[in-house]
């Protein structure tokens, strides 16, 4: 086999709905303030009774339906988040457990709201090697548990849920070569730490960084896949702000894409908004098989990942 390709994906999101009416009970803030400034309406949010690896479990089930697999066919699972409470047994292990996948590799990447994008490269590279038959790549995060719900700068932004997809070899690439990289000395521009941790961020400086270094990023992701920004069918950038997601496919010449803007009714849940957004749009019927799809994600560290796939 000369590459990997995702052969179906799957998403899952807690009943709870937080409405921005709802918020404005609780904090000092409006729904035009919210909307105006990054375009969120409502978000999802988990329950005590619903840790990480439940979200997580939840969305890889029905990857794993769509694409007629069982537990057993999958010998890795990653898991792409910044939520998980314990240091082990890690999320990934968890997943495992609760789907009952026997003997799997089991690996979680902390990028945050990149997470998934380098996940999902990192089980590109390991099933091209030889290394794993087919793998489990799932975003999750449940940010309500890290978020300062007095603070109504961060408060306003997340919610909570999770995206899986399957990955297995294939004799024509479907995920092309990652572009990735990180600005270290913008670390500390989002970041969850402390006791007990709280989520924080530059947003000014995300806002900036975005905007403008973000585009030629982009742009370069489709270069690595041998296309430009008029051949994509869609455009799925990390689901943060849609004053920032909604100019990138004018500012890249992805003139004929479906823009993913599941940050209105999702909205931030860091690791899992790529594969959450990218999982309503084939749900939704808006892509076709074989569509060329660009997924970029960026936040902590500040790290960035992005590649071109193509649409289950």
């Amino acid at each position: 086999m000369n590459g990997s390709r995702i052969t179906a994906i799957g998403h899952y999101q807690p009943a709870k709905v937080l409405t921005n009416e709802e918020l404005a009970g609780m904090v000092d803030t409006s729904d035009e303030w919210i909307t105006s400034r990054v375009g969120i309406r409502t978000r999802h949010i988990a329950g005590p009774d619903e840790p990480v690896d439940e979200l997580a479990a939840h969305a890889a089930a029905k990857a794993l339906a769509t694409a007629g697999l069982t537990p057993a066919d999958i010998d890795l699972v990653l898991v792409a988040t910044s939520t998980a409470v314990d240091r082990s047994p890690n999320m990934a292990a968890r997943v495992a457990a609760r789907l009952g996948i026997p003997g799997p590799a089991v690996i979680d990447v902390n990028v945050v709201c990149a997470g998934f994008t380098h996940a999902l490269a990192t089980a590109d590279h390991t099933v091209r090697a030889g290394a794993a038959r087919r793998a489990l790549v799932i975003g999750a995060d449940k940010m309500s548990e890290v978020t300062d719900w007095n603070d109504r700068t961060t408060c306003v932004l997340v919610g909570d849920g999770a995206g899986a997809a399957v990955v297995e070899a294939s004799e024509q690439p479907g995920i092309a070569p990652v572009l990735w990289g990180s600005v270290p000395e913008m670390g500390n521009a989002v970041r969850i730490e402390g006791q007990p941790a709280r989520f924080a961020q530059e947003g000014q400086s995300v806002y900036r960084w975005a905007t403008t270094r973000l585009p030629p990023l982009a742009r370069e992701a489709c270069e690595r896949a041998g296309l430009t920004p008029e051949d994509l069918a869609a455009v799925v950038l990390h689901q943060a702000n849609l004053r920032i997601i909604e100019p990138l496919a004018q500012k890249i010449g992805a003139v004929n894409a479906v823009v993913a803007r599941d940050v209105t009714d999702s909205g931030n849940t860091s690791a899992a908004s790529i594969p959450l957004a990218f999982s309503k749009l084939v749900e939704q019927g808006v892509l076709s098989t074989g569509d060329p799809v660009l997924l970029f994600g960026f936040g902590g560290n500040l790290s960035y990942a992005g590649q071109v796939v193509r649409c289950p």
